[in-house]
């Protein structure tokens, strides 16, 4: 091919690419991409990105960056399971937020989400109440809307091989001896520094149902939380109860499985 005929070849092939029928001028801008519409331009990046790499790419890096900084929130591997007292009833929390005991194997309000918190540390939550079991600085269950430090419960293995909960807040201040969840004969939830650690009404065996991952709990303040919910308190003359305010005359006689002080 001669120089004149390749020169020839080169303008025409330059002018069927800019579209101008042969002038020989290239247009810097791909019209059939670029244009004074922006949703256009992102219609239609992916092809751009074919053609002019220098454009396209501002685009790529901004959603390669917008990848970069999404984290997947922590997972946290508990169970959901059903607490079988030796006393014989399946711990429950009821949908009036009272904590206590019941026979029924197969009721829903007594499954529970055991959720690490910590090193052998968990929160005890109803699954469908959606409530923490807590414990306050008396010694008395009740039960919180909110995750605070009082929902925090140690989990210790006994001898006999089941599972005790003390409260990770409070103890005896003389002896130093936990302050323990327990059920009594009666199914009924008793004062924590009358539930001894040796004795079957602390004693929980958990029957692991489904293993489950949970989003890390947010952890409220104590006071802001007691702040919101005084005016829901039960009177000084009330005793605690999963949030069941009862009177002192519904307590029984004084005795090593009872509710009151």
């Amino acid at each position: 091919m001669s120089a004149k005929a390749f020169e020839e070849t080169s303008q025409k092939s330059a002018s069927q690419a800019s579209g101008h029928g042969g002038s020989g001028v290239v247009d810097s801008q791909p019209r059939s991409v670029l244009g004074s519409d922006t949703q256009e331009v992102e219609k239609h990046h992916i092809s751009f990105c074919t053609k002019c790499q220098m454009l396209c790419f501002p685009l790529l890096k901004e959603t390669h960056f917008i990848h970069a900084v999404e984290k997947e929130e922590p997972q946290l591997k508990g169970i959901i399971t059903r607490l079988y007292s030796r006393q014989e009833y399946f711990l429950q929390i009821q949908t009036d937020g009272t904590i206590d005991g019941t026979k029924e194997e197969e009721s829903n309000f007594a499954l529970f989400n055991l959720i690490p918190v910590g090193l052998r540390v968990v929160a005890i939550q109803g699954v469908h109440t959606g409530l923490y079991i807590a414990m306050n600085n008396e010694g008395y269950l009740y039960t919180s809307e909110h995750f605070t430090p009082e929902c925090k419960f140690k989990e210790s293995v006994y001898e006999n091989y089941y599972v005790v909960y003390s409260s990770s807040n409070y103890r005896q201040h003389e002896s130093g001896r936990g302050w323990y969840l327990g059920l009594d004969k009666q199914g009924r939830v008793m004062k924590a520094n009358h539930v001894k650690k040796s004795r079957p009404a602390a004693h929980f065996l958990p029957n692991p149902l489904e293993v489950q991952l949970y989003k890390e709990p947010s952890l409220h303040d104590l006071l802001e939380t007691m702040a919101q919910e005084d005016s829901q308190s039960p009177t000084p003359s009330a005793i605690l109860n999963g949030g069941k305010a009862i009177t002192q005359s519904e307590c029984h006689p004084a005795a090593d499985d009872h509710l009151c002080a």
